[in-house]
């Protein structure tokens, strides 16, 4: 079959079947743990979306509901409109790939691939060109008659990828497929596994822990920490206005500077909102955007947490927030200053291997522009502003 009847054969089907996902208030208990608390997501037909965040978060869990691997104590689940919360995994339009591969070790890589396609007595012919076609698109026509002993790693991915893409599902589900990669590998993957989903336009939601796959692979990341959805979007709004504390500090590498700082009576006074405003990190000043002091202020808070880029933050000749160096990390195209406040918070500044380099003791004056400065409750980490 030629791509272009695929890809024909594929748009008709789709225009009769959606792959839209629906997870309402879905919840998921191991005993006292609660692995999925209350679980709301949407996701549109074709996007593709990247639950992430640590080990033991939940979003492996939540995307073995979506297969039908675990069924939710409450909630429902819906492909396509349809609830398929109690339907059996196998008759839910999904095709899953594993971090571990989950290949048949005695089978070719030509039968593996064609095996969920024998499974439902697809006719020869029809198993023998979706095949073919597979494995052009993956780059496996070398390797059909191997076992998957005999493949790399990145070879495996690619047979368990095109094992998916036979079945030509409304979802696609991938929990952690690169972890098992190396580096360069990981990021050959990676954009191999972006222009297929794009060539086969499929509604693709995909779990990892790794922030970079988050940000230059998915439309939209959907950051949960134990089991709480914490912030949905693309990765670009995800990035400059994180929904809190947690978010804030887990995406970025470095991450963002987190600083605790009480908020003086005197923080706003008469100032416009245009004006900086000071805020106190231990006995020194931070100025942020008086719109900013102002609303931790209107929310009552005496405490709040301030948040700035690593690449945000500049050495300052004069006045600024006194630290210390205490470590340098060199990574060839830019360098990394690990300083200390007076109060020990930690502050990473990402510098231009350019600029001279300090040593571990030396003080340094810190500064940056009012309004790279994203501003947290101290009492329960939400963003206050804007």
């Amino acid at each position: 079959m030629a791509r272009a009847d695929v890809a024909a054969e594929r748009s008709a089907s789709r225009a009769t079947s959606s792959g839209s996902v629906t997870l309402s208030g879905v919840t998921r208990r191991f005993g006292d743990m609660v692995a999925v608390d209350g679980l709301d997501i949407d996701v549109a037909d074709g996007e593709f979306l990247v639950l992430l965040g640590p080990s033991g978060c939940g979003k492996s869990t939540a995307l073995r509901m979506i297969a039908g691997l675990d069924v939710p104590d409450e909630g429902t689940v819906a492909i396509g409109g349809v609830d398929v919360t109690d339907v059996l995994a196998s008759d839910r339009d999904v095709a899953m790939v594993f971090q571990s591969y989950a290949l048949y070790p005695h089978m070719t890589v030509r039968r593996n691939i064609e095996f969920p396609l024998r499974n439902r007595k697809v006719p020869r012919a029809d198993r023998d060109s979706a095949v073919a076609e597979a494995s052009r698109m993956l780059g496996l026509d070398d390797l059909l008659d191997r076992r998957p002993s005999q493949l790399s790693g990145g070879q495996r991915q690619r047979v368990a990828l095109a094992r998916a893409v036979v079945r030509q599902p409304a979802v696609f589900l991938m929990d952690e497929p690169l972890s098992n990669l190396d580096a360069k590998l990981r990021v050959q993957t990676r954009a191999e596994l972006i222009e297929l989903q794009r060539r086969l336009a499929v509604t693709t939601i995909y779990v990892t822990h790794d922030q970079v796959e988050a940000m230059t692979m998915g439309h939209r990341i959907a950051v949960m920490v134990a089991g709480v959805l914490q912030q949905v979007g693309p990765p670009g709004e995800v990035y400059d206005k994180p929904a809190n504390v947690f978010v804030a500090g887990f995406i970025g590498n470095p991450p963002m500077n987190l600083l605790t700082a009480s908020v003086p009576s005197s923080a706003v006074g008469k100032s416009d909102d245009v004006d900086p405003a000071a805020l106190m990190v231990g006995p020194d000043r931070v100025m942020v955007p008086a719109a900013l002091a102002r609303a931790a202020v209107d929310a009552t808070e005496t405490e709040v947490v301030v948040g700035v880029r690593p690449e945000n933050v500049r050495l300052a000749t004069d006045e600024g927030l006194p630290v210390t160096v205490t470590l340098i990390e060199s990574l060839g195209h830019e360098r990394h200053l690990v300083c200390a406040t007076a109060d020990g918070q930690s502050v990473i500044v990402r510098v231009d291997p350019s600029v001279p380099q300090p040593h571990p003791g030396d003080p340094l004056c810190l500064a940056w522009n009012p309004e790279d400065v994203h501003l947290f409750s101290g009492a329960d980490g939400r963003r206050l502003a804007p």
